[in-house]
């Protein structure tokens, strides 16, 4: 008779008896061994317990009945179903639970389409020399100075279109407010 209860190294004792004497001897090292690979999930961590458990019971034919070897082969089998499970989790997208359809919100454009059909509109209202210097200088992102050479025009008459543009934009947008 060794450690393993009754089930000596030699004997072919039943797979009940073996995973009964497994339980009883490594279940709380191996509890506690895959509850750090498993972050702590109670719940996967009796699963991967229970699963390395029945995989011994379907190997009792074959393991050795060293106790030191057991716990190795227990520990081994365990990690494998740990990063099994984790590799599954990796590959499944994650699940997202919606509530009904109508609460599912689709962002209203309206505002902002409006403002683009203002914007539009009053940039009309400007002339062909101010639309160009606030096209280079506030779309293009432009200097004056840069403005003033894409233009061909001197940069004081860039800033005078600039700040007049401006002034006819700010009049024009009043009035849609």
């Amino acid at each position: 008779m060794n450690s393993l209860g009754g089930v000596g190294v030699g004997d072919k004792g039943s797979g009940e008896e073996l995973v009964t004497v497994l339980y009883v001897q490594f279940k709380g090292a191996l509890y506690a061994h895959v509850l750090g690979l498993t972050n702590h999930d109670r719940q996967w961590t009796e699963d991967v317990v229970q699963e390395t458990l029945i995989r011994a019971w379907q190997n009792a034919e074959t393991l050795v009945r060293d106790p030191r070897m057991l716990r190795g082969w227990l520990v081994t089998v365990a990690r494998r179903i740990v990063i099994d499970g984790w590799r599954t989790r990796q590959a499944r997208p994650q699940e997202v639970e919606l509530t009904s359809p109508d609460a599912v919100e689709v962002p209203d454009e309206t505002e902002q389409r409006l403002s683009i059909m203002v914007i539009n509109d009053v940039i009309g209202r400007l002339g062909a020399e101010h639309r160009a210097v606030i096209y280079e200088t506030y779309v293009c992102g432009r200097t004056v100075r840069e403005a003033a050479l894409v233009l061909g025009i001197p940069e004081g008459t860039v800033k005078s279109r600039v700040y007049n543009a401006m002034k006819i934009l700010r009049r024009a947008l009043r009035e849609w407010h």
